[in-house]
């Protein structure tokens, strides 16, 4: 698989606008008709509402995520786990690693939960738009659902062909989207000019002089115009960090034009129902429908974004092993990123579908959105002062540090909508959360209960027998996780069973804190008839071990791989047991030949 991006200037700009932007670009569909739900449309309050977008956009995104989370990528990637691995590579070990894992454990957690909320309002608030056709005015709630699920339904159904056929597709659609954003908002700003002064922060300040706290719950539902502003650094490794953030200036300036274009309209007409789609009715009755289906689509490239990103998320965490294996198919022979992880198509396709028929409307949705994405930043931001705080741009700590306050004000702002279906985001994030922290401490857990032996005291044995000349003709392979340690099922193998062939090749992966390269190490004299062959891979490369080994010479005739039966009256262990049972193993995540392979077990106490 190649990882290569020799886009032009422009073609780069196209993609990105395809592949990153959707989340943030559907946002003027719902964002000010939700803000308007809590809030009176006086001029004052208008023009407030309008510059803590203008601000929020600004700082949150531009600052936070377009200028200094992107500056810290890895060979390319971004995302809350390449921090991580940034972090590790700097402090080595001690609290403040450890803090910082359980913060990436929790901010990938959040942005997962996210990951069902985020289509459900877009497809949901778009499909709304039909109630401004006079001949489906009348049509009920329930029917919108279920148009809203069937589309999600046919998205998450055709996951498994892969997106790359219709990706090129994608940028043209969204151009064309941010285009008619940016007309409509010029459309409606030319009928009252003043509006453009809303970029001052003075009225932001004047709002909350006047609304006091309730101006600031407001900010709970103001922050929706910067969600999916997080997918700038987690998407970096798509497309690379200039084409990312040159789209972004121009998804900026579309987004708050038309937001100024909607504040304008509602000054002029008092509409605060459906604003965007009220507002494109208002200025060109004959296109409305052309841009319903337009924004309809929009939402779906939307969505086809999050889905990439959460199966994204979900490798880097099985790679570097914060979560169990499942079993992964690679849609595209070119793409990297482009990979299929059913368990979580399907997981996740259940919730997006629940959370549509038990919300209803998108703005009871809204409810339950923000809390997940401002606890993402916040973390992030955090995590940027421990990265900023130990390289030679301790100039930038200052900076984070204040956009990690206001990230933490948007966020406890949040804790109000708990009661009205923010508790959600928690339930949905708590889902990952526990997986992952079980997971990690189970692994751990289990390495220490399975005893593993030392290779100077296994040679002892080894020699012994070898030495007999009983040996099977032919190779084996067994799976080991280090060179140095000896795991049970080799001890039982060897040792306690005497099988030893001709040739015997230990094989070991190493995931390294790099995204790409793979290097190979064979040592070919470890003992008579023992070597060792280590394969190191960067966390997002995908390896096909049966290829690397022939080119070493190595015919295995059997492949052997260890099984662990756990035995605990421990509900946690009994958890872990049952993920360990539900995944697939070792072999099966590396789609090794299955006529070659021998599972051996161990019982395991924990």
């Amino acid at each position: 698989m190649t990882h290569k991006h020799e886009d032009s200037f422009w073609g780069g700009i196209i993609k990105a606008l395809g592949l990153v932007f959707g989340d943030i670009g559907t946002s003027p569909i719902y964002t000010l008709t939700i803000v308007f739900t809590l809030t009176r449309p006086t001029v004052a309050n208008v023009y407030g509402i309008l510059s803590l977008v203008f601000w929020t956009m600004t700082i949150l995104v531009t600052v936070e995520y377009a200028w200094l989370a992107m500056s810290l990528g890895r060979k390319g990637q971004g995302g809350e786990i390449v921090l991580r691995e940034i972090l590790i590579k700097m402090l080595k070990q001690g609290r403040l690693l450890a803090f910082a894992g359980f913060l990436s454990f929790l901010g990938v957690s959040l942005l997962l939960g996210d990951g069902v909320i985020t289509p459900a309002i877009s497809i949901l608030s778009a499909v709304e738009g039909l109630l401004l056709i006079p001949s489906l005015a009348g049509m009920k709630q329930s029917l919108l659902v279920l148009i809203a699920a069937l589309i999600a339904f046919t998205l998450f159904f055709f996951q498994h062909r892969g997106t790359d056929k219709v990706a090129r597709i994608f940028g043209p659609i969204m151009l064309l989207y941010f285009g008619s954003l940016l007309v409509s908002g010029l459309v409606s700003i030319a009928g009252m000019p003043g509006i453009v002064k809303a970029v001052s922060p003075h009225y932001a300040f004047e709002f909350f002089r006047q609304n006091g706290f309730a101006g600031y719950i407001v900010l709970s539902e103001v922050i929706l115009c910067a969600t999916g502003g997080e997918a700038l650094y987690a998407d970096m490794g798509h497309l690379g960090r200039k084409p990312i953030v040159r789209a972004w200036y121009f998804v900026f300036f579309a987004l708050y034009l038309n937001y100024l274009g909607q504040g304008a309209f509602i000054l002029g007409s008092g509409q605060t129902k459906n604003i965007l789609f009220a507002m494109i009715n208002h200025q060109a009755p004959l296109l409305y429908i052309p841009f319903l289906l337009l924004t309809i689509m929009a939402t779906i490239i939307a969505s086809q974004a999050i889905i990439s990103g959460v199966f994204s998320i979900v490798y880097q965490g099985i790679t570097t092993r914060l979560m169990p294996l499942m079993k992964v198919d690679y849609t595209s022979t070119h793409i990297q990123s482009q990979i299929y992880i059913g368990a979580v198509n399907w997981t996740l396709m259940t919730a997006v579908i629940f959370v549509m028929f038990f919300f209803q409307k998108s703005e009871n949705l809204a409810a339950a959105y923000g809390m997940a994405v401002t606890g993402s930043m916040t973390i992030t931001a955090i995590m940027m002062v421990m990265v900023y705080s130990h390289t030679m741009k301790k100039w930038k700590v200052p900076i984070v540090v204040v956009v990690g306050i206001l990230d933490l004000i948007y966020f406890t702002s949040t804790f109000s909508k708990i009661p009205h279906g923010a508790y959600w985001s928690i339930i949905l994030a708590a889902v990952p959360f526990v997986t992952i922290m079980v997971w990690t401490r189970g692994q751990k857990a289990l390495y220490h209960a399975l005893k593993p032996l030392d290779l100077e005291t296994f040679m002892i044995s080894y020699e012994q027998i070898f030495g007999k000349g009983r040996n099977i003709p032919g190779t084996g392979l067994f799976f080991v996780r280090g060179l140095d340690v000896i795991p049970p099922y080799l001890v039982h193998c060897v040792i306690r069973s005497n099988i030893i062939y001709e040739r015997n090749v230990l094989i070991s992966i190493v995931r390294t804190d790099e995204p790409f390269g793979v290097e190979s190490v064979h040592t070919k004299e470890m003992g008579p008839g023992l070597e060792g062959f280590e394969i190191q891979a960067g966390y997002m490369e995908v390896i096909e071990i049966e290829k690397i080994i022939r080119a070493y010479g190595i015919t295995e005739k059997v492949i052997f791989y260890g099984i662990e039966d756990i035995a605990t009256t421990n509900p946690i262990w009994k958890f872990f047991a049952l993920i360990k049972k539900l995944t697939p193993n070792f072999v099966q995540f590396n789609k090794l030949p299955a006529a070659k392979l021998q599972g051996v077990v161990t019982r395991v106490e924990m």
